[in-house]
């Protein structure tokens, strides 16, 4: 298996150069050169594996055996072994055609725990095989943050610096990174929003003599390996759920989705031959997602805060590895679409295209009311706490689900992360004992302007610390 550039424009890869490299060195995303597809009846073989296992089956297709055996089996029960519960991502019955995979049991309590432990424990070996320093640089709008931190936190041989727009996180979400006080964990409070924090971390990954000099290393969903570590469950929940109603309905995921990473990790275990129905692509009213499937109009539209902070984003960085599929992997369509909207601020389909698009997603924006109201009927009915961006999947399933289909919802958060949002719906939650000790805890944070220079300058005093 080797690995490519959506721009065509990168020699081919090796998984674990793939990785390193992150962001493409051409502007593109890495993609497999193909995508191997799993026969029926392997799939039905998987069902009595576990997590685990199922990781190392799915990743054994990718990794050339780069890693030997023994050694990514170690990696990823180091992964999953403080996640709080056996299964890793156990899936909740609401009713007969609803299911809740929950994504929050790591050490963060986040979806992003699930890609970003493994992605951590990644990095400590090839730093340790390598004898080589990696500089982890990211972006957050949250949750990759601090479930970044958190994986490599006093690892010897890595530095991470995490950018998070400054008073536009969640409170519990703020705390998970600057409590932090490690000397290998940096965090920058940028004046401005996720998209602002994203822009300067392209641009740093393009500027590849900086990204040499400094040996930068991505963890934002630029990275396959977080695409690919988010495609098990995926599988893991398709073939988990009730058996009886499995035979018998078709199978839809609902996705709260912003960077659309969590998405296309579903569409790609779809073209692995996992046989979804229907993708539905959840987002809030930063809905440019659910404009571009329903208008064919992708282009970013003025930042709006809201209840679930963090799908607040108005560029979808993996939005390009789904183009790449659309256009039949024509690197030079995939590079002349990126121009137009660099150029003229949008990309438009219609016609077949646009029905192209609609054939491969759903996609509804929920209204701040509409995540709240969803909150407050689901803990009424089925005494289930939603996170509000799991409520903002919810609402989406509902205003697309069929009679003879179940929806996978997937919630992506513990409702203890956005407590701003269950009060407002007059819910009381316990929270749990690592959350509440957060509030404790001093910070350790650099509040920064929006500018890449003092970025630069941050960045440069922190690498060449000893």
């Amino acid at each position: 298996m080797k690995y490519i550039s959506t721009r065509g424009q990168v020699e081919p890869k090796g998984f674990i150069d793939t990785v390193l490299m992150g962001l493409a060195d051409d502007g593109g995303l890495m993609v497999p050169e193909h995508i191997p597809v799993i026969a029926p009846e392997t799939l039905n073989e998987w069902k009595s594996l576990s997590y685990v296992d199922l990781f190392l089956t799915i990743f054994s297709y990718y990794t050339n055996d780069e890693i030997p055996a023994e050694d990514l089996k170690d990696l990823a029960t180091r992964s999953y072994a403080n996640f709080r519960h056996p299964e890793v991502t156990p899936i909740t019955k609401i009713d007969e055609s609803l299911y809740i995979m929950e994504l929050f049991h790591g050490p963060t309590f986040a979806f992003k725990d699930v890609a970003l432990q493994f992605m951590g424990e990644f990095y400590s070996y090839v730093s340790k095989k390598q004898n080589e320093i990696i500089h982890i640089l990211g972006a957050t709008s949250g949750d990759t943050g601090a479930a970044a931190i958190q994986g490599v936190r006093g690892k010897e041989g890595i530095k991470i610096c995490i950018l998070h727009p400054h008073e536009k996180v969640s409170r519990v979400q703020e705390l998970q990174m600057t409590t932090v006080d490690d000397q290998n964990v940096l965090n920058l409070s940028v004046k401005g929003n996720f998209d602002d924090c994203q822009k300067i971390i392209k641009e740093l990954f393009g500027d590849l003599a900086f990204k040499k000099e400094y040996h930068l290393r991505a963890i934002n969903s630029i990275n396959f390996l977080r695409i690919l570590a988010q495609t098990v469950y995926y599988f893991y929940a398709y073939l988990h759920i009730d058996q009886g109603q499995h035979q018998l309905k078709k199978i839809n995921f609902s996705v709260p989705s912003g960077n659309f990473g969590n998405i296309f990790s579903g569409f790609l275990a779809q073209k692995m031959g996992l046989p979804i129905n229907k993708l539905i692509i959840a987002t809030n009213e930063n809905n440019i997602l659910e404009r571009f499937v329903q208008t064919g109009e992708y282009k970013p539209g003025d930042f709006r805060s809201t209840y679930s902070p963090s799908m607040d984003i108005q560029v979808a960085s993996n939005f390009e590895r789904y183009l790449y599929y659309f256009v039949g992997e024509d690197t030079a369509k995939v590079s002349e679409y990126m121009n137009t909207l660099k150029s003229e601020g949008q990309i438009v389909m219609t016609g077949d295209d646009l029905a192209k698009v609609q054939s491969d997603f759903a996609a509804y924006g929920a209204s701040n009311q509409e995540c709240l109201d969803t909150i407050v009927k689901y803990k009424g009915d089925h005494d289930y706490l939603l996170d509000p961006h799991t409520a903002c999947g919810i609402t989406a399933y509902e205003k697309y689900q069929g009679d003879d289909e179940i929806c996978i919802t997937l919630a992506t958060a513990h409702p203890a992360k956005f407590d701003e949002a269950i009060i407002l719906c007059e819910i009381e939650q316990e929270f749990p004992e690592q959350i509440k000790e957060l509030f404790s805890k001093p910070q350790y944070q650099e509040v920064v302007e929006h500018d890449t220079t003092e970025i630069v300058r941050q960045l440069e005093a922190f690498y060449t610390l000893k």
